[in-house]
């Protein structure tokens, strides 16, 4: 992150978070994109501590953002935080080719880090049967589709009903 595209937010909203506060809360929505400038935080994964953060410019609330969706994760200040808080996030994406690519490039590198996690375990526990969930998982992570390409129209649903 180059102090330059830091900058380039300067003169939005900055929030305060002291340690122990919820920035964001998984399952709730907030609309915002936020943007660490100061500070250290966690992620939590249904109450599972996941991650550490404390380089500035890491942004959260992004997968909400472009998946439409409630919060995947909590954030919570591990130190006295501040961000830079964007609000109507999809325009200033929309807007702004070096905060959308940055944001790509951050969601490719946790993609990435999750990709080398699952082999990891693969190569671990190679060998047992009960690793095929991990397989399933890679399965998932490499060829999901956003559920509005997928969902069938109601009137091709078959509810209950044997294939003919």
């Amino acid at each position: 992150m180059t102090p330059a595209i830091l900058a380039s937010l300067q003169g939005r909203e900055i929030r305060r978070f002291a340690p122990g506060e919820v920035i964001l809360r998984e399952g709730e929505s907030t609309g915002c994109l936020y943007f660490l400038v100061s500070g250290a935080v966690e992620v939590l994964k249904n109450d599972v501590p996941v991650a550490l953060s404390s380089q500035p410019g890491v942004v959260f609330g992004e997968m909400a953002v472009l998946l439409g969706t409630a919060h995947t994760a909590t954030v919570r200040a591990l130190r006295d935080c501040e961000f830079h808080v964007v609000e109507n996030p999809r325009e200033f994406l929309k807007s702004s080719p070096d905060w959308c690519l940055h944001v790509c490039e951050l969601l490719a590198r946790r993609l990435d880090s999750l990709n080398h996690y699952l082999v990891d375990v693969k190569r671990q526990f190679e060998g047992n049967d009960h690793l095929a969930m991990v397989d399933e998982v890679l399965e998932a992570l490499l060829h999901r589709q956003p559920r509005d390409r997928v969902r069938p129209s109601p009137s091709t649903i078959h509810h209950g009903e044997l294939p003919g």
